[in-house]
């Protein structure tokens, strides 16, 4: 099944189903809990929601996060617009 999830893509959306947002305490249990780097984790995880197969697992978890990605962006781009006039 091409679609399916790696065992480390489920523990990363396992892991982000449960966290409640404290920055930095975050980055020490990503680090702890699946042995990557934030860095990396976000990245994963970036590209974890694009996919199908995570839309079909925790379909409201990730299509929470693409709502807070889309946000963000939308920010930052009238950010750049404030700021180039």
């Amino acid at each position: 099944m091409p679609d399916a999830l790696t065992d480390q893509e489920r523990r990363i959306l396992d892991f982000e189903a449960v966290w409640v947002r404290h920055a930095g305490a975050k980055e020490e249990a990503i680090r702890a809990q699946l042995d990557l780097t934030p860095a990396r984790y976000y990245q994963l995880l970036g590209r974890l929601i694009e996919t199908q197969a995570a839309l079909e697992q925790e379909p409201m978890l990730v299509r929470r996060l693409r709502r807070l990605r889309d946000s963000r962006a939308a920010e930052r781009a009238a950010r750049q617009r404030a700021v180039g006039r």
